[in-house]
């Protein structure tokens, strides 16, 4: 990946020593299985980020100006293990260096380390998963870190809650907390899901979004596409509240797979991420407020 500032922003705000955020790419797609192409997902997501307009109109605020550090890409790739290990040190050294930690992949098993990092080093972590997929299986094709298994080794050492499933393996449903976990189909029956699952989370959150969540009218480019997902202005809405209520600790996006005909999904992550920086710095200090924010 060539060396840019995110978002073309100005040097002062992009140097590590200022910045309270640092994004770490990780350009990995050792263990995908159907459509390959995610490691190209953070290279297209730097290039729209740039083409972005900085003002967050929403929240009447510009997020870059808090500093947003572009860490080198993590270019581990000879197997799995070392790649997970290799996120894994990489997340826990910005942490030690007391950074907003965030990620961008690559494929979701990506997240295996990054949670890895944020668990040793906050206290009760909540895992929010927002996926269209379980990835709870133990092992897949023999490595405990593949992309079906992103969350097996959170559901055990974390709280677990997932959202926006609508694919799964029968064997998953053995590790799997149904009552922490929100079905696409019972998300489009009633809202009480968004409060109930804020509810159970604990103070500490670290956020997972695999983009195969949103339903593939608004994000089609991402390696397996599931139709029934969520839409745009929904989880948003549904992130603004848990910035709000919860101490959001860091985040990783992974899953998109550019399409080179179809920007629109590259655009979509990158005012996602832009979406997420606003929400923390907006919300950071009014997690004890009673509703909404409008």
């Amino acid at each position: 990946m060539s060396k840019k500032h995110y978002a073309g922003i100005p040097e002062k705000y992009a140097r590590l020593d200022d910045a309270q955020v640092v994004l770490i790419p990780v350009p990995y797609d050792g263990t995908s299985t159907w459509q390959k192409g995610a490691d190209k997902g953070p290279d297209a997501f730097l290039d729209a980020s740039e083409n972005m307009e900085l003002f967050d109109i929403e929240t009447r605020s510009e997020p870059y100006k808090k500093g947003v550090y572009l860490a080198p890409a993590i270019t581990e790739n000879s197997s799995p293990e070392k790649m997970v290990e290799a996120v894994y040190k990489t997340t826990k050294n910005y942490i030690k260096q007391e950074k907003f930690v965030t990620l961008f992949g690559g494929e979701h098993s990506i997240s295996i380390g990054s949670i890895r990092a944020l668990n040793e080093s906050f206290n009760d972590l909540t895992v929010l998963q927002i996926d269209a997929h379980a990835d709870l299986r133990e092992s897949y094709e023999g490595s405990k870190c593949n992309h079906a298994c992103a969350v097996y080794e959170a559901s055990k050492t974390t709280k677990l809650i997932q959202v926006g499933i609508r694919s799964m393996d029968i064997s998953e449903l053995d590790n799997m907390v149904e009552d922490q976990t929100y079905f696409a189909e019972d998300i489009n029956l009633s809202d009480d899901w968004v409060d109930d699952s804020i509810h159970q989370m604990s103070e500490n959150v670290f956020i997972t979004i695999d983009l195969d969540a949103f339903d593939p009218s608004i994000l089609p480019s991402t390696g397996t596409p599931e139709p029934g997902g969520l839409l745009w202005y929904e989880t948003l809405d549904y992130l603004k509240r848990v910035f709000k209520k919860k101490n959001v600790v860091g985040f990783d996006i992974v899953e998109l797979c550019p399409n080179e005909n179809e920007k629109s999904s590259d655009f979509l992550a990158a005012k996602l991420y832009y979406k997420m920086l606003a929400y923390k710095f907006k919300y950071a200090n009014s997690k004890n407020q009673d509703e909404d924010d409008e």
